[in-house]
């Protein structure tokens, strides 16, 4: 049996509760790993006061843009490649992959030049008050300068996962965050680069990711071919490639502009509001992280089988996440809770304003903690089926729909509390939207299944 043949098999006849497990594990360390160094800068940075903390959280909405179109190439040929391996269909999966390598390159080293040319008017664009800009900046120009390999790494990474490869895919993204959690430190502090540090550190670290993501296909290790000679001039292919991943272009891109308008908002309350929210959007990152890596070990599984037609495996799947993923959210948004205060001294504990306003913004965020998973498991499934139309309307609400009109009201109804609790009502609202969907889709995949048993 050759290698894509005991994948498919895997893929396939695996018990579900097995499945699922071994390749979210490896994605949720992966995410957490992102999480966890995306935090280090944080905690490290705001050693250097309150204006240099909020500049990271201004500068995380554009790795926001750099992390949408990343996804947005890797999850839609992914997404894509999931299905043809499931339907045996290698060729055009080899095509797919290698051709979402070029462009995610492509748009890498389009972002980086047109990043650098506007660094400063960019920078105010997106809500840095005259204190931030300077530190803002500093930190920008370096995470323009790697966007061409951090997308790369999105890319690649979602490659690896499509095709059951997570244990790869965690290797490459743990190695690089170990790498920037150890490099932040050092540059910030015993070489005095300040913030600066912090973004050569990631910098570096997406490299040497890059590097190690790259490997499994340089060695023949996986079932994808990624080659030049792969790579078309078809723009049917991009297209695809860019239909399927439409949903993760709105939901990092809205989460882009959420960030933005976030910071905009609260900028009107002053720096130590701007640092409040980005200190407890990068805590909550790491919740909302294992979730997201859960989801993604679900998707391929989701893929593969979809495409198979092996649909009774499809639903088993969807209430299996959806379960584990619900009490995994419970757990971990009560434990915020009760440490919410902590948390956040651990951070700035000599500003009594950015503790106060965290506080009271990641325990709003707490409570809608548990109802995350229906939206994220909605959007993931209808994405790999190729349901492009209601997964991007699904991915359009948490972030979008529901967020983008609560942040432009709320704040002017009720001040900073406004700002603390636009996300958790639009989490909410989130939930209630995504139950129809999932009815409609599921009952007809039952009845998918149904005419396969009578034929």
């Amino acid at each position: 049996m050759g290698q894509e043949d005991k994948q498919y098999t895997r893929m396939t006849q695996t018990p579900i509760y097995k499945l699922i497990p071994s390749l979210a594990v490896p994605t949720i360390i992966s995410m957490l790993t992102t999480a966890v160094y995306n935090i280090a800068d944080t905690y490290f940075v705001s050693k250097l006061g309150t204006s240099a903390s909020g500049a990271v959280g201004i500068v995380f909405s554009l790795m926001a843009i750099i992390q949408a179109v990343g996804f947005t190439i890797g999850m839609g040929s992914g997404s894509y490649i999931s299905r043809l391996l499931g339907k045996k269909e290698q060729k055009l999966a080899d095509r797919i992959g290698s051709c979402a390598v070029f462009n995610g390159l492509v748009m890498g080293v389009l972002i980086a030049a047109v990043g650098l040319i506007f660094t400063e008017p960019i920078i105010r664009l997106i809500g840095a008050t005259d204190t931030i800009v300077p530190y803002a900046v500093e930190y920008a120009r370096y995470i323009f300068l790697a966007s061409p390999v951090m997308i790369l790494c999105f890319v690649l990474n979602n490659l690896l996962r499509a095709q059951g490869k997570a244990k790869s895919s965690m290797v490459g993204i743990l190695a690089g965050g170990l790498l920037n959690i150890a490099l932040d430190p050092l540059l910030i502090f015993v070489f005095d680069t300040g913030i600066r540090g912090a973004a050569i550190a990631t910098a570096v670290s997406q490299v040497i990711s890059m590097v190690i993501l790259f490997i499994p296909f340089i060695r023949k290790k996986t079932v994808l071919h990624v080659t030049v000679k792969n790579i078309s001039a078809k723009i049917g292919i991009y297209w695809d490639i860019l239909k399927f991943g439409l949903p993760s272009l709105f939901r990092q891109g809205l989460a882009s502009v959420a960030a933005i308008l976030l910071n905009r908002s609260a900028a009107a309350y002053g720096d130590s509001a701007v640092a409040a929210m980005s200190i407890v959007a990068k805590i909550f990152m790491v919740i909302f992280s294992v979730l997201i890596g859960f989801g993604q070990g679900y998707q391929p599984v989701v893929g593969y089988n979809y495409g198979a037609k092996i649909y009774h495996r499809v639903r088993e799947a969807f209430w299996f996440t959806l379960k584990v993923g619900t009490v995994v959210m419970t757990v971990f948004g009560v434990a915020a809770w009760l440490l919410s205060p902590t948390l956040m001294r651990a951070f700035l504990s000599d500003d009594a304003k950015v503790v106060e306003i965290g506080t009271m913004a990641l325990r709003m965020q707490c409570v809608a903690t548990p109802f995350l998973t229906l939206g994220v498991v909605s959007n993931m499934t209808l994405q790999a089926v190729g349901k492009t139309v209601s997964a991007t309307i699904l991915t359009s609400t948490r972030q979008g729909i529901f967020f983008i009109p609560l942040i432009l009201i709320l704040p002017g109804m009720l001040g900073i509390t406004g700002v603390e609790i636009t996300q958790p009502i639009a989490d909410l609202m989130t939930f209630v939207f995504c139950i129809p969907y999932m009815y409609v889709f599921l009952k007809r995949l039952k009845r998918a299944e149904e005419k396969q048993t009578e034929n």
